[in-house]
């Protein structure tokens, strides 16, 4: 808990940001206890406002409550990453074949423009982060905030596992070539091979992670 730095008039609000990215960064790792007196303590506010931010990273997935011992940071098993998988390409093709036909080029340049960051970060905490930004920017213009929320609670549970535990399988490289190629064909309006391409995308990314888990246990 030593990496929760303290807040100046911290809210719920703020108190959830601050834990879901020390989780997403992974300084707060899978299956650790989350002590309300201690994180209370470190932000200079009462167990209320800790038990209502605990309580919303639960339902992100981020967190975990069990009868007689407190919460938990989650952890990911295989089946669970696997079943996760198959809700990201379901709703992902979705929402990006919807968004296609009302891609601008402003928002294609920033689509490009985030890889390029992606290329240059050596920071991998960030990566997780640049990653969701670039798939939202191509998914926002099909206008299904509610989808897009539920993507996103997807995309945090499987970020954190993605960046810490595959950074060293030479993932990056083969995801950047797979996004660069999902920007071309939206570029060109090509829905069917955009859809195919992040379908094969998630597929990839989904079997390294399950076969990593599944060696975990």
């Amino acid at each position: 808990m030593k990496s929760i730095t303290p807040l100046p008039d911290a809210t719920k609000e703020s108190i959830v940001d601050s834990l879901r990215a020390e989780i997403l960064r992974g300084a707060l790792k899978g299956g650790q206890v989350l002590r309300q007196d201690e994180i209370a303590a470190r932000f200079g506010v009462s167990k209320i406002p800790i038990r209502e931010a605990l309580v919303q990273l639960k339902a992100e997935g981020l967190v975990t409550f069990y009868p007689n011992r407190g919460a938990f940071v989650s952890e990911l098993s295989a089946v669970e990453a696997d079943e996760i998988y198959v809700m990201r390409i379901a709703l992902e093709t979705a929402v990006l074949m919807r968004a296609i036909p009302h891609l601008t080029i402003t928002r294609l340049k920033q689509a490009e423009e985030i890889l390029d960051a992606i290329d240059r970060e050596e920071n991998i905490a960030r990566w997780g982060e640049l990653n969701w930004e670039f798939h939202a920017t191509l998914y926002s213009p099909a206008g299904l905030p509610r989808l897009m929320d539920t993507i996103q609670t997807l995309h945090s549970n499987i970020a954190r596992y993605l960046v810490l535990y595959l950074a060293g399988m030479d993932y990056q490289k083969k995801s950047q070539q797979e996004h660069r190629a999902l920007l071309k064909a939206c570029r060109h309006g090509e829905s069917e091979k955009a859809a195919t391409i992040l379908e094969g995308h998630l597929c990839s990314a989904s079997i390294q992670l399950v076969e990593f888990l599944g060696h975990q246990h």
